[in-house]
């Protein structure tokens, strides 16, 4: 039994920011598979677990110390973690996929809308948020 003041292990140490990085990381290669596998056709699973590590340091990154610390004000937080992480995903899925520009555009925005629809999904299933 853990007393009043005792850190617990899920208490937002290391542990806890490691294991969210990871599960955000597994969720935006799955979403992105799926959004590449519907635009492309069949790819590799592992294109999208390199190009969904990028989006999910860069969302984790500007959560943690951008918005919680008072770098950014929570008024404009979300947009500017939006963007930040949908610039870092085309950057990312462009380069992984070797797409151009103009492709990799209607892969970002699939893979957004991939992400929104599971995750709101999820939530309504678990009751996350």
């Amino acid at each position: 039994m853990l007393q009043a003041g005792t850190p617990s292990l899920t208490g937002g140490g290391v542990l806890a920011v490691i294991v969210t990085l990871l599960l955000t990381w597994l969720f935006y290669a799955v979403t992105l598979h799926l959004a590449a596998t519907f635009f492309i056709g069949e790819t590799p699973t592992q294109l999208a677990a390199k190009a969904a590590l990028v989006p999910a340091v860069v969302s984790m990154l500007l959560q943690q110390w951008g918005v919680a610390s008072g770098l950014v004000s929570p008024s404009v937080g979300v947009l500017v973690v939006v963007v930040a992480t949908l610039v870092a995903d085309g950057i990312a899925i462009s380069l992984s996929y070797r797409l151009s520009t103009s492709s990799t555009a209607p892969l970002v925005a699939l893979h957004l809308a991939f992400a929104a629809v599971l995750g709101f999904a999820l939530n309504n299933i678990f009751g996350l948020i």
